[in-house]
């Protein structure tokens, strides 16, 4: 086998690779030899077939597998020996394409060859742990917004109208075609305007009502109502309104605290206030963050894989695209070209990305299989009923499982940076905070 240099131009390489007929030869006689023992054919014992049948028997198909193999081997050894890391698969295709048994097989292969990351000092990043108290103020408006969830109702007064949000019992009796239907009545109902827990148009038709009133809430069920018989089809509902009532926030005591599993308000208090914070070291933390990446954007400088930039400003100018159109949702559309806005942006992840790759995979950052579990069951949640057809698609899909380990990792080899970085604490308010989260999005 033959190997050589046609392409050294910055990050671009190319080879040419020769497989001799005898090579190829030499690896089908091989397949043929490895497999003669468990080959029955009519006429021979087990294992007794001989070479030359054996071979116009099966020779011209393991023909095609020993050319895979003999070029995917050449080309295993040659990053091997090289060092070389493709950016992207290298594209392969023969040359001579009027290629018969018995000739040599001519390759070209080519590929973009991922750079040399210079080292990095991470003892000269300066980073900025922004830090910030819950404050009494911010306590007591997250419990009040408990409270409103805890909500209760009280009676309004006499001849009051519902309002949205309002309570309204009553008993109510559906028809359909003038009969009633089974689970189409109930007595002293509790329904809460606005909840949507009943059909479409049901809940509006009673705002307005007032206690003692006879209503006839005419509706349709869906088409794809659950019931077959039922199904597109429209019903009557007479409702006999016996009290409205309006939603009150829950008394701030003890009792709202055992609500919500808490011994007494007091400790109720604590733990928001816990909340509170483990909310803004979240925050917090994607501001350093963004610090981090800007000080490692400063203190690096090499060439990028043209093939990766490009892949990187096509996705950001595709995402961006769709964002800006949010009512396309199908892919069918033109190519989005980038801007010179787009590349610029794709220029700092990709350099970025390859910094952080080294860096983690040169303190040897591994994300645990626990961890992997965790971010497929977050992700899983967002498949009410369908957690187990989600973990069966992960576990069958690499590029999925890529895309959840990838930000892990990231996290990871951060956290190493921040070990080694300076980092100095700042404590700032919640309002200030909240300002430089608002200024991540504006970057």
């Amino acid at each position: 086998m033959q190997v050589t240099e046609t392409l050294n131009e910055g990050l671009k390489r190319g080879y040419a690779i020769t497989v001799t007929a005898a090579e190829l030869d030499e690896k089908v006689n091989e397949k043929l030899a490895e497999a003669q023992p468990d080959v029955e054919m009519k006429g021979f014992r087990k294992g007794k077939v001989p070479m030359p049948l054996l071979k116009k028997q099966f020779g011209q198909r393991l023909l095609g597998e020993a050319m895979q193999e003999t070029i995917d081997g050449a080309m295993s050894k040659h990053f091997e020996d090289s060092g070389d890391r493709p950016a992207m698969q290298p594209e392969v295709k023969m040359t001579n394409e009027d290629w018969k048994e018995g000739d040599d097989v001519n390759v070209e292969m080519s590929y973009e060859a991922l750079p040399e990351i210079p080292d990095v000092d991470l003892s000269q990043v300066t980073a900025e742990k922004l830090v910030v108290k819950a404050d009494e103020t911010a306590v007591d408006e997250a419990l009040a917004n408990l409270a409103e969830t805890a909500q209760d109702f009280k009676d309004r007064e006499t001849g009051a109208q519902a309002e949205d949000g309002d309570q309204v019992v009553m008993d109510f009796l559906g028809k359909v075609d003038g009969e009633p239907f089974e689970g189409g009545s109930a007595e002293d109902y509790p329904l809460t305007l606005g909840s949507n827990s009943f059909i479409p148009g049901f809940e509006e038709q009673l705002v307005g009502v007032t206690a003692g009133e006879q209503k006839a809430v005419t509706v349709s069920f869906p088409d794809d109502y659950g019931a077959e018989n039922l199904a597109g089809k429209e019903a009557v509902f007479e409702c006999t309104i016996k009290m409205v009532k309006e939603p009150v926030a829950a008394e701030i005591n003890d009792e709202l605290a055992q609500k919500f599993g808490a011994e007494d308000l007091a400790a109720l208090k604590a733990q928001i206030a816990e909340r509170l914070e483990a909310e803004y070291a979240g925050a917090a933390r994607a501001v350093m963050k963004r610090g981090i990446l800007d000080e490692l954007d400063k203190l690096v400088s090499f060439d990028l894989p043209p093939s990766l930039l490009q892949a990187e400003a096509d996705q950001i100018a595709h995402q961006l695209w769709h964002e800006e159109n949010p009512d396309v949702e199908g892919h069918d559309h033109d190519k989005i070209e980038p801007t010179e806005e787009h590349t610029k942006l794709a220029e700092r992840r990709v350099r970025l990305g390859l910094l952080l790759a080294e860096l983690g995979q040169k303190a040897d950052v591994q994300v645990s299989d626990a961890e992997m579990t965790q971010a497929i069951m977050n992700q899983a949640r967002q498949y009410p009923g369908q957690e187990r057809q989600f973990f069966e698609f992960v576990q069958q899909n690499a590029q999925m499982q890529q895309q959840l380990r990838a930000p892990i990792f990231e996290d990871k080899v951060i956290d190493y940076v921040t070990e080694l970085a300076k980092v100095s604490e700042k404590e700032i308010s919640k309002e200030e905070l909240q300002t430089a989260v608002e200024a991540l999005d504006e970057e």
